[in-house]
């Protein structure tokens, strides 16, 4: 076992005259710090850095960035092969296909700080969904984005037209708040919120519940009416988007941006302990030791994070986490029934499907040009359901949807069982949670902010500031 002093300074009151120097790590694997190969960190006149990071998903990237934007010379480690954590692509055959419907909301204020919108290419949805109700499709759209669209749907059966009034109020009273105001306001769960601001219950069963249950992973809309204020008003303030290239796209490009070598992949923690200096000590599963003065930022999922740091940090009491199983299905661009880059709800009530769209109708790129990406989310894991069963009861449920002549013709491509979709947001929660554990020891995730890609990034930033408070440290500019 080698043991690797990555930092050796006093541990308050620092500041740097110049920018500190870098590993630089090609390889980018912990295989390099076996004691068996020919790392070159057994020389110790090497450079040393200052902090460890552990995950390399969003909220580690964001810490990552933090701290390299305040010249803090860091180490992030990854477990996987790559960076991204739970915002992840796979390639296949030719088509992308994101782990789990993941959208990309343009108005995250963090993200609008952080990412290049336009070198992330992010294609469109429809401003609104069609939801599948008694037998046929039903519109219901923004009517700041598309006016006759909207001005049609008010007869529908998709609620009353003032359920669609209130919508509108709803919109206003969102954009009126900071989102300082939405995090610390009083909470009750969603669906509480919508009967308190008067919807009916059809609206709530064929838009709500599919909509926002889809972004929430929760059917029954008891996340906290916190988080729905929020995601409401980045919806009446942006877009939803994918990146052309991908989901990963977004913390690919994150990734890039930091200096080469600062990335080590498929290099677990397995402890982070503290020895009698209040130095952490990060242990990897190849038996390597890491150790930093300057602390450790701990950027993985809560029921990782908890496993991690026993005893340091509080174990929340227990919720039932928010499952998914995404299935995608390909076909020839002439066997889907639309060309549009909408999404469909199942607003029946019926069924297991939650809602579904076809990925290339709003990205090309996520087929070859002749091929279409059908994109089919479910709520729940279906433990005890086979894929091949969940794939026949799929296709016979789209079937009822569009026609078994069009979707017999569908091939299964792939299916992705999520057990840890997203961390369970139901009241009590504390949205601004401090990622302070101990002097030198913090951690980041969505699940000490809001459960967004925003929250996370969010957690990333405030951990590295937590650090760098602590340090009292002054890098020069």
């Amino acid at each position: 076992m080698t043991t690797i002093t990555l930092f050796s300074v006093p541990c308050t009151n620092l500041s740097f005259s110049s920018p500190p120097k870098r590993f630089r790590f090609n390889p980018q694997s912990s295989a390099q710090l076996s004691p068996t190969s020919s790392s070159p960190l057994q020389n110790p006149s090497l450079p040393k850095t200052g902090v460890i990071v552990i995950g390399a998903g969003l909220a580690g990237l964001a810490a990552a960035t933090h701290l390299n934007s305040n010249n803090i010379p860091f180490l992030l480690l990854e477990a996987s092969d790559a960076v991204g954590g739970r915002v992840r692509t796979d390639i296949v055959d030719g088509f992308l296909l994101d782990r789990g419907f993941q959208i990309f909301i343009t108005a995250y204020p963090e993200a609008q700080k952080l990412l290049d919108y336009q070198s992330l290419s992010l294609q469109k949805f429809y401003s609104g969904a069609r939801i599948f109700y008694d037998g046929r499709f039903h519109t219901v759209a923004d009517p700041l984005r598309h006016f006759w669209d909207s001005a049609k749907s008010l007869t529908n059966p998709i609620g009353s037209p003032i359920d669609k009034l209130l919508i509108g109020s709803t919109r206003i009273g969102v954009l009126s708040k900071s989102n300082e105001e939405i995090f610390a306001a009083e909470e009750v769960p969603t669906i509480a919120l919508l009967k308190k601001l008067g919807f009916s219950d059809s609206i709530i069963g064929r838009f709500f519940r599919p909509f926002f249950g889809g972004i929430f992973f929760d059917p029954n809309l008891e996340t906290t009416s916190r988080l729905f204020d929020f995601i409401f008003k980045c919806l009446a303030l942006g877009d939803n988007t994918l990146p052309a290239r991908g989901i990963s796209a977004i913390p690919e490009q994150l990734a890039a941006r930091l200096p080469t070598g600062s990335i080590l992949l498929n290099s677990r923690v397995v402890s982070v302990d503290l020895d009698g200096s209040k130095t952490p000590l990060v242990r990897l599963q190849n038996g390597d030791v890491l150790k930093s003065e300057l602390g450790v930022i701990v950027a993985v999922e809560e029921p990782a994070a908890v496993e991690l740091l026993a005893g340091r940090i509080s174990q929340v009491p227990k919720k039932p986490v928010r499952s998914t199983v995404c299935l995608y299905f390909t076909a020839n661009r002439d066997q889907i029934p639309v060309q549009d880059p909408v999404l469909f709800l199942n607003g029946s009530g019926k069924g297991i499907v939650n809602n579904m769209f076809f990925a290339t109708n709003v990205a090309p790129s996520y087929g070859p040009p002749d091929k279409a990406l059908v994109s089919v989310s479910l709520i729940g894991l279906f433990e005890g359901v086979s894929d091949d069963e969940l794939v026949g009861k799929v296709i016979e449920e789209l079937s009822g949807w569009f026609g078994g002549k069009l979707v017999s013709k569908w091939k299964h491509l792939r299916s992705y069982r999520i057990g840890f979709a997203q961390p369970n947001q139901c009241p009590p929660t504390d949205l601004k949670k401090n990622p302070r554990v101990e002097s030198g020891l913090y951690v980041c995730g969505d699940y000490l902010t809001s459960a967004t890609f925003d929250g996370a990034l969010v957690s990333g930033r405030r951990a590295s500031e937590s650090l760098l408070k602590d340090r009292a440290l002054t890098p020069s500019s």
